[in-house]
């Protein structure tokens, strides 16, 4: 009974190595997706945020200042943009009524934020798991070759289990990076976005 379970044990772990090796393959291709994402997230959209908040609040509460005029010219990113902008497209709702609509749109951005990190931050904890899976799975055909003396398949066991390591580690590493920068980018927009926010409701209340 014992050899049967044993036996039923070694065909899922085999079925599972296929599977595995190509989920570590894509978990590759994602990080270095993700990096090229990166780079041109910063170049686009990171890199030109040099807005002096300060400043920028000063100008929205200057008597008469066209809120949606120096929204747009500001160098903010196009998200923050749309969200204040939307948030002064609705000059009768009342300030409560403004508070929550800021509020929902502070939710939406989190979210979407959230979204993104997400990803990275699935493969970041999947990745190792798997290469350490990647790295057991051939041991056991190895072993049985070492004991039958069979040394061309316990070096190509070895082999996958070192490479299958590896792809895990780097798939990991460059997304836990990636996701590390992301936080820190997200979280200095989002808290710029809801001292913006804070600003354009007075203002609008005004």
């Amino acid at each position: 009974m014992t050899s049967v379970f044993h036996k039923i044990l070694r065909a899922v772990a085999g079925a599972m190595e296929i599977p595995d090796v190509v989920f570590l393959v894509l978990a590759l291709g994602f990080a270095v997706f993700s990096v090229g994402w990166l780079i041109c997230e910063y170049f686009t959209e990171h890199r030109h945020m040099r807005e002096d908040l300060p400043r920028l609040l000063d100008a929205l509460r200057e008597q008469g200042a066209d809120t949606a005029a120096l929204i747009r010219k500001s160098q903010l990113n196009r998200r923050q943009k749309a969200a204040l902008l939307e948030l002064t497209e609705h000059p009768d709702f009342s300030g409560g009524l403004r508070e929550s609509l800021a509020a929902n749109l502070l939710e939406r951005e989190q979210s979407h934020y959230d979204h993104i990190l997400k990803c990275t931050e699935l493969v970041s904890k999947l990745a190792p798991m798997l290469g350490l899976l990647g790295t057991l799975i051939p041991l056991g055909p190895g072993i049985i070759a070492l004991g039958q003396g069979d040394t061309q398949t316990l070096s190509t066991s070895l082999l996958t289990a070192f490479d299958t390591t590896i792809a895990g580690l780097c798939a990991a590493a460059v997304c836990l990076v990636v996701t590390t920068l992301r936080k820190r980018w997200y979280g200095g927009y989002m808290a710029d976005l809801e001292t913006l926010m804070d600003c354009v409701c007075e203002e609008e209340a005004a």
